[in-house]
């Protein structure tokens, strides 16, 4: 099949990763057209500020605000979605697909959301949905896993997939800052957005982890489906604890198979300071994945901004002007496997770390230990510190075996209502 000249693209969205991706497309044209096939046109960019042109010397006159100039112009063989936000950027790209346009995504809302109904649009009007940049900016991940991994049955996801949280608890580990005073800094140097919810509450990453676990277990996976915790609870005295105790602090998004059941979490985690994703900092990603063939692998790069992010957007352009001018059918596979659960987070297992503050007196540890055995938790260690003379008030740490969650949560529920406990300062769970 002969090449086409040319493949025509719609731009919905010119914010920081459009104008990004604008840049790569007009920067270095012979060099995608050599490895598409054919030259890359952006021929129509759905934007409402129509000030964006001059910045981006982009011709004003293929600028358009309505959507229906866009989808419906018979020339645009793909659409490329960075609008963000899952409206209306849900409803353009199903309407982009069902009008035959394949579509390039960076949106991890909307797919973690509708992965399955727009996978089935792409099928049905036999076109392509690619979104690679959706989890993990520039990190090759999407791809491998549904052509590299798939002869292996993943057992574990362990990812660091949100850069602002992970920046944050590098700067409290490193410069012992409390929270509040890292996510400004965060802020001032544009980590962090003005409203950094979905960032510190584990609301980005738990769309990632549901994107991920849905390709990795052939089990569709929402947002609703997986537990998220956010960093806000973090004191600076627990990195100090945590250096103490032989670990580092990260806010990981979890995923584990066993048979039939299926973890999905995200939340603080302590890890050992040895290991692989304690070493992780900064703005960094990186997302370790357990197979029964390969064993443990890693991925490690950008997870964010501008540069990282175009990458993984034009690389699915290319790619898609490489099947449309080899002529390939790549009518998207929706392998879901049934009979697989996601297990409610009362049910996972895991070790905890508990902090709190108690009477300095005689017979409290004795107490705190009668509620945990009652319970079926068993303490590995204690330790005992910032004690306040004038008070009479200590610092007590308590390290766990491995106990059930809603245990767990039923003994700090007690816990907090005897007389020699003051507070519970925090807890954290426990992957060795």
């Amino acid at each position: 099949m002969a090449a086409r000249k040319s493949i025509n693209i719609g731009l919905m969205g010119l914010g920081v990763i459009g104008g990004g991706v604008v840049k790569v497309l007009t920067g270095k044209p012979d060099t995608l057209a050599r490895e598409a096939g054919s030259k890359l046109v952006l021929k129509k960019v759905l934007e409402k500020d129509l000030a964006k042109h001059g910045a981006l010397g982009v011709d004003r006159a293929i600028f358009t605000t309505s959507f229906e100039e866009l989808v419906e112009n018979p020339e645009i063989d793909l659409v490329v979605e960075l609008m963000g936000g899952e409206h209306p950027a849900f409803e353009y790209m199903r309407e982009a697909l069902t009008h035959g346009k394949h579509v390039v995504t960076a949106n991890k809302e909307v797919m973690s959301k509708h992965w399955a109904e727009l996978l089935t649009a792409a099928r049905d009007h036999n076109v392509v949905l690619r979104y690679e940049a959706s989890v993990g900016g520039g990190i090759p991940l999407i791809a491998p896993f549904q052509e590299d991994l798939v002869a292996n049955d993943i057992s574990a996801i362990y990812a660091i997939v949100n850069g602002t949280t992970n920046y944050i608890l590098t700067r409290m580990a490193k410069e012992g800052l409390d929270f509040s005073v890292a996510l400004k800094n965060a802020q001032k140097l544009g980590y962090a957005e003005a409203n950094p919810t979905n960032d510190i509450e584990g609301i980005d990453a738990a769309y990632k982890l549901a994107i991920l676990t849905t390709i990795a277990f052939g089990t569709e996976v929402k947002p609703e489906n997986v537990y998220h915790e956010g960093i806000s609870r973090l004191q600076a005295r627990d990195f100090r604890y945590a250096r103490e105790l032989g670990y580092a602090i990260k806010l990981l998004a979890i995923a584990k198979r066993t048979g039939d059941s299926i973890e999905a979490r995200v939340h603080p985690v302590f890890i050992p300071e040895d290991s692989l994703l304690a070493k992780v900092d900064g703005v960094y990603n990186a997302i370790l994945v357990e197979g029964d063939l390969v064993g443990q692998v890693i991925f490690y790069g950008e997870g964010a901004g501008p540069r990282a992010t175009s990458s993984a957007v034009v690389s699915d352009i290319i790619k898609i002007a490489q099947d449309i001018n080899s002529g390939k059918s790549s009518a998207p596979r929706l392998p879901f496997a049934t009979g697989r659960t996601v297990m409610p987070m009362a049910e996972i297992k895991t070790r905890y770390y508990m902090r709190m503050s108690v009477a300095d007196q005689a017979g409290v540890l004795a107490q705190i230990s009668t509620i945990l055995g009652d319970h079926a938790i068993s303490i590995s260690s204690v330790i005992q510190k910032e004690t306040d003379p004038s008070t009479k008030i200590a610092e007590i740490v308590i390290m766990t075996h491995p106990a059930e969650e809603q245990a767990v949560q039923k003994a700090l529920k007690e816990t907090k209502h005897l007389g020699v406990v003051k507070e519970i300062s925090n807890f954290v769970r426990v992957e060795a």
